[in-house]
């Protein structure tokens, strides 16, 4: 009996060498073969494993992520970080690796958290915390501080149409929603005010212009059919620096010729809001 003969493959030869010789024994093009099979032969189907320091890297974002209370911005994740790293392209594959997993990685308020996947949360809710309801006065006081803001109460008052109540103000401001930005350059000098990030993570916002347009509230049923001729939603906007037209409240002593108050003068806190503007 005439043993087997064995081959002995030399040690430098690689994979690839190998597919190509088998695919021209076979007849075939060795280079669809290899491409077909993919990087490394890999099979076409399976996605390249990122490189060990980009997958510490990936890590390192995920372990920050996960243990927050609150969203995360990309300044204090590059802190943890090397200096060239790109964070915005390392979140942006953290977040599609996650797009399809019970939990998502999401953007709010420009910052970063991880949120319970959207057609799941039906899973949490006897788990949720029941709030109290706004009243409809002060959920139309915050649409119009989150529209036309920088806004004073006069303005809203004059928006709605109603004299606006201390409380409802208290209310937002109390949750968080709300907040003083300064002081309007007009006589009295009335205190103007604008949104929180709070606000917009509560919303799920990235940005104040997030906000629906006037066709989306149409579509959504908020607005009348009947609008009068001309009728348009503002832009929104919150920014954090001082508008022209507004102080520091800090600085109602810097400039006394524009203010014949020094604060408003607020009525008696009720907690509802009063008869129309002008009535007696």
């Amino acid at each position: 009996m005439v043993p087997p003969k064995l081959s002995v493959r030399p040690s430098e030869t690689r994979p690839e060498d190998d597919r190509r010789e088998a695919a021209a024994e076979g007849g075939f093009d060795a280079s669809e073969v290899l491409a077909h099979e993919g990087w490394r032969g890999l099979p076409s189907n399976v996605a390249q494993l990122p490189s060990a320091d980009r997958r510490e890297q990936l890590r390192i974002l995920e372990a920050l992520l996960f243990a927050a209370s609150e969203p995360l911005a990309e300044a204090y994740l590059a802190t943890h970080l090397k200096i060239n790293d790109d964070v915005a392209a390392l979140l942006d594959e953290l977040k599609g690796f996650y797009a399809s997993r019970g939990v998502n990685l999401v953007r709010v308020a420009g910052k970063w958290s991880f949120r319970t996947a959207e057609d799941l949360s039906y899973l949490l809710e006897r788990h949720a915390t029941e709030q109290r309801r706004l009243s409809k006065p002060a959920m139309e006081t915050l649409a119009i501080i989150a529209y036309h803001q920088p806004v004073t109460r006069a303005e809203i008052e004059d928006i709605r149409g109603v004299a606006v109540s201390p409380g409802t103000l208290d209310v937002l401001m109390e949750v968080g929603w709300v907040r003083l930005r300064g002081r309007r350059r007009a006589p009295g000098r009335p205190i103007t005010y604008g949104t929180t990030e709070q606000f917009l993570d509560h919303f799920g916002l990235d940005a104040i212009k997030d906000l629906p347009g006037l066709a989306e509230l149409k579509g959504a049923g908020l607005l009348d059919s009947n609008l009068p001729p001309g009728f348009t939603v503002p832009e929104p906007t919150d920014a954090a620096a001082l508008m022209p037209d507004e102080v520091a409240l800090d600085a109602a002593e810097e400039e006394p010729a524009l203010g014949l108050l020094a604060f408003e003068q607020d009525g008696e806190d009720d907690g509802e809001d009063g008869p129309p503007r002008g009535a007696a």
